[in-house]
């Protein structure tokens, strides 16, 4: 249960209806987790929507990096609801298993691919340190381009965004997944 009723179509106002409706008939397909939370304010609902359906499915990051720097926020912010959520992504993309444990048991992950290393640290230094140094921000440049380092910073944020909601409202994972992060 969560700390805020979640809302059924029926008792819905106009503006949350609206929100309700785009949600569901674009690519999520389906009003969950803190998209549900945020409906109790349609304004925040619509927008953070908008933003989230750019930084999961129109960024110029590949779904395999996206889903590592989505995890690596996950874990950061123990969120289980966004880690639950994201795992079986990041697997169909291509992360590597052994990654995603790393990642999950807070080990330092072994990677292969260069674009996945740099997105890592990228990742974890900037929400550790809240500042990236002007040596892993060019590395980044260099690997990633500029324009996927600037989309790379939106999802960072947007999942911030996502772990704090669902930290605030302990919304649950909804697909009956067990507790991974502790």
């Amino acid at each position: 249960m969560t700390r805020i009723p979640i809302l059924l179509p029926e008792n819905m106002t106009d503006d949350q209806r609206q929100v309700h409706d785009t949600i569901v008939s674009g690519p999520r397909g389906a009003v969950r987790g803190p998209l549900a939370v945020w409906l109790n304010r349609p304004e925040l609902a619509s927008t953070a929507q908008a933003l989230g359906r750019y930084c999961r499915f129109e960024t110029l990051l590949v779904p395999r990096l996206s889903e590592l720097a989505i995890l690596t926020t996950a874990r950061i912010w123990s969120s289980e609801f966004e880690w639950s959520a994201h795992k079986p992504i990041a697997l169909e993309a291509g992360l590597s298993p052994d990654i995603i444990e790393a990642i999950r048991t807070h080990q330092n992950p072994i990677f292969e691919h260069e674009d996945e290393a740099v997105v890592y640290a990228f990742s974890r230094t900037l929400h550790t340190d809240r500042h990236i140094d002007n040596e892993l921000y060019t590395r980044a440049v260099d690997v990633l381009g500029e324009a996927a380092v600037v989309d790379l910073t939106g999802i960072l944020g947007y999942y911030t965004l996502i772990s704090m909601t669902i930290n605030v409202f302990e919304v649950h994972t909804s697909n009956g997944a067990s507790a991974e992060l502790s």
